[in-house]
């Protein structure tokens, strides 16, 4: 039987095997190769972090996450595809009301970023980096 997210192991595991699976994916996997550039030891640490305060509200990340999106090039579809592999991999690994708090706080943060962007692509205003 499944259990829930509950640790800072398990924070780890869902990020590991969901960044194993983003860097395959024909989509999205590109565009993680090329921003981040080999630094997945970095990017893997601050998502630990970053589901770490969301999900067990143990505050280890600092920052902002919508900033190092703003700019990309990104669509609906790519959104689409990230959610795809977040739902899998969270419903492959655990179950309780944790994982359902994973997917559905990936969900409104996608609905947000995605908003945000397109805002940006069709306004003069540019965020604040």
């Amino acid at each position: 039987m499944k259990k829930d997210i509950k640790t800072i192991t398990d924070i780890k595991l869902l990020v590991d095997t969901f960044y194993a699976s983003v860097q395959k994916d024909g989509l999205i996997g590109p565009i993680f190769h090329r921003v981040i550039q080999g630094r997945w030891p970095e990017h893997l640490d601050k998502m630990y972090r970053f589901w770490q305060t969301v999900l067990l509200d143990e505050h280890t990340y600092f920052g902002g996450p919508f900033p190092p999106h703003a700019e990309l090039p990104i669509k609906k579809e790519h959104f689409s595809a990230w959610l795809g592999l977040w739902r899998q991999t969270v419903d492959d690994l655990f179950a309780g009301d944790k994982a359902e708090e994973a997917k559905w706080r990936a969900e409104k943060m996608a609905e947000m970023f995605l908003f945000k962007i397109e805002y940006y692509r069709q306004h003069t205003a540019k965020p604040l980096l």
